[in-house]
C-alpha cells in the first residue's frame, strides 16, 4: 500500500512539473561525477534530484546574485543529483526521512572562517580560526563556498556538497556529527566502531610520524570529519578508498547500499 502510494505521488509530481530531460542531459555532461553513472542508475538518480530540487530551497549569497552568477537549471539538478547520490541506493521513504533536516542549500562567495575552541587531551582550551568550504548543523542550513562547489564533481575524492550532506546524515540521531549515523537493523553498530576505529588510529600513526595519508588527512581531525571524508572518497574515488581501506568501502557499500566502484570512470 505504502508503495503504491508512493508511485502515485511521484506520478502526480512529474505530472505537474515534467522531468527537464535536456537539462538533465546537460548536468550529466557538465560533471564526471555524474556522467560515470551507468545510465539506469543515472536515470533514478535524476529524477529523485528533480524531486529534492523542489523540496529544498537553494539560496545564493547577495555578492554572488549581484555578480550575477549564472546558475541555470542544469546547474540546479546537478548540485540536487550530487546531495540525492548519497540516498540513492535507499527507499524513497529513507531517502526522504534521511534528508528531512536538509531545508535550505546556501552558496557563498568565498570559503569563510568560524571562530573555533578546542580541548586538547591534557584539558588544555584552544581557539583559532578555522577557514570552511562548508558547514552545517543540525536543523541549519548546508552552506557551500562557490569555488569549492565549482571544484565538486570530479572523480578526485573531493565534493564539498558530499561531505556537507554526510554530516546531515550523521546527524539523524543527534545534535553533532560524531561519525556514527543512524544504522539500519542489518548492520552491526560494533563493526562500524571497529572499522572506523582502525582507520582513525592509522590516520593518527602515519601523521604522527610525518607519513602521507591516503585520503584527505582532514579525516583524522574529527571523528565526524573522517566519516564526510571517507564519503567524499567512497563516491568520488572510490577505488582510492577500497584500495587503501578495503573493510571502510565494503562497510559504506552496505551502508549506502551501493557498489560505486563498479561505475566505470569512478
Amino acid at each position: 500500500m505504502l508503495r503504491r502510494l508512493q508511485r502515485w505521488r511521484a506520478a502526480r509530481f512529474e505530472a505537474r512539473h515534467p522531468f527537464p530531460e535536456n537539462d538533465w542531459r546537460d548536468a550529466r555532461a557538465r560533471l564526471p561525477l555524474l556522467s560515470a553513472l551507468p545510465d539506469a542508475t543515472a536515470t533514478r538518480l535524476g529524477h529523485r534530484a528533480w524531486r529534492f530540487a523542489h523540496d529544498k530551497r537553494l539560496s545564493l549569497h547577495p555578492d554572488l546574485v549581484a555578480e550575477n552568477v549564472a546558475f541555470d537549471g542544469p546547474a540546479r539538478l546537478a548540485l540536487a543529483a550530487q546531495a540525492c547520490l548519497l540516498t540513492l541506493g535507499w527507499s524513497e521513504r529513507d531517502h526522504h526521512d534521511a534528508l528531512a533536516g536538509v531545508h535550505e542549500i546556501l552558496i557563498l562567495p568565498e570559503a569563510f572562517h568560524r571562530r573555533v575552541e578546542e580541548m586538547d587531551e591534557f584539558g588544555v582550551m584552544h581557539e583559532y580560526d578555522d577557514e570552511r568550504a562548508g558547514e552545517t548543523s543540525h536543523q541549519g542550513p548546508v552552506v557551500v563556498a562557490y569555488p569549492d562547489l565549482m571544484a565538486s564533481g570530479g572523480l578526485d575524492g573531493f565534493n564539498v556538497l558530499i561531505h556537507e550532506l554526510a554530516h546531515k546524515l550523521d546527524m539523524g540521531n543527534s545534535l553533532d556529527a560524531d561519525g556514527f549515523p543512524p544504522l539500519s537493523g542489518d548492520m552491526d553498530p560494533r563493526e562500524w566502531h571497529r572499522v572506523f576505529t582502525a582507520v582513525w588510529d592509522d590516520l593518527q600513526a602515519r601523521l604522527e610520524h610525518g607519513e602521507a595519508t591516503p585520503i584527505d588527512d582532514y579525516a583524522a581531525s574529527h571523528p565526524g570529519e573522517c566519516f564526510a571524508v571517507a564519503c567524499e572518497y567512497f563516491f568520488t574515488a572510490p577505488r582510492i578508498l577500497y584500495e587503501a581501506y578495503p573493510a571502510l568501502y565494503d562497510l559504506l557499500s552496505r551502508y549506502f547500499r551501493q557498489g560505486p566502484i563498479d561505475w566505470s570512470g569512478a
